[in-house]
């Protein structure tokens, strides 16, 4: 869970007055992948269950996010919810002797962040903005993911594939300290694409029998 003793940037929730957001990942639909809020436990209890109700019987089908920081005026961020039922949870107390009592830290996030969708190739990861193991990180998910047997020596050209085909890429709303990451490989196109980097000889059995390339710097 996020240190207590840190001031994160925080956003409120327009639908939901008495919690706050420190930390929201959106994808490229606007669907939640991750969500971090602050709030009391009877707040946070009467939202789980709004996620839960149809529009009809006032519940959230998506939220909008504020910026609470003086002068930021963007746009809200509008949040879809989606199937509350792919969403797993984790919380925790926090700051038990306040004016305003036990404080509760709840995440939300997709179960794809934990565990990677393996009959469909398909996962997504929660890093960091400052992580300097991202590429590791993501290798190692790729590898997890992936039914292909990839080996070790073949990341940075195996990830620059992934990259360029829009296998893999950076979600594109990050609230907060995290950023996200989805992970979509297209298995018969990868073997293809493989298969002609072993013909070529760009890939090897061992790291001797392909030639130098550049380290991979960043993920898209």
């Amino acid at each position: 869970m996020p240190d207590p003793s840190s001031s994160p940037r925080l956003f409120s929730i327009m639908e939901c007055s008495d919690l706050m957001a420190d930390a929201c990942v959106c994808d490229d639909a606007g669907n939640l992948v991750f969500l971090s809020v602050w709030a009391r436990d009877t707040a946070i209890q009467q939202f789980l269950a709004r996620l839960t109700l149809g529009a009809g019987e006032h519940g959230l089908d998506r939220f909008d996010l504020v910026c609470e920081e003086p002068g930021d005026d963007a746009d809200p961020v509008t949040v879809l919810v989606g199937d509350a039922r792919r969403l797993e949870k984790r919380a925790t107390r926090v700051f038990r002797r306040t004016l305003f009592g036990s404080m509760v830290n709840l995440w939300l996030f997709d179960q794809r962040c934990v565990k990677p969708d393996k009959s469909n190739s398909t996962a997504l990861a929660l890093l960091r903005r400052d992580d300097g193991n991202r590429i590791d990180r993501l290798w190692t998910l790729v590898q997890d993911t992936c039914p292909l047997p990839l080996l070790d020596h073949w990341r940075d050209t195996v990830m620059t594939l992934l990259m360029q085909r829009s296998m893999l890429v950076r979600l594109p709303t990050s609230l907060g300290p995290l950023e996200g990451h989805r992970l979509a490989i297209d298995v018969p196109a990868l073997t293809t694409a493989l298969g002609d980097l072993i013909r070529a000889g760009t890939l090897g059995v061992s790291q001797g029998d392909q030639p130098f390339s550049e380290p991979l710097r960043h993920a898209a």
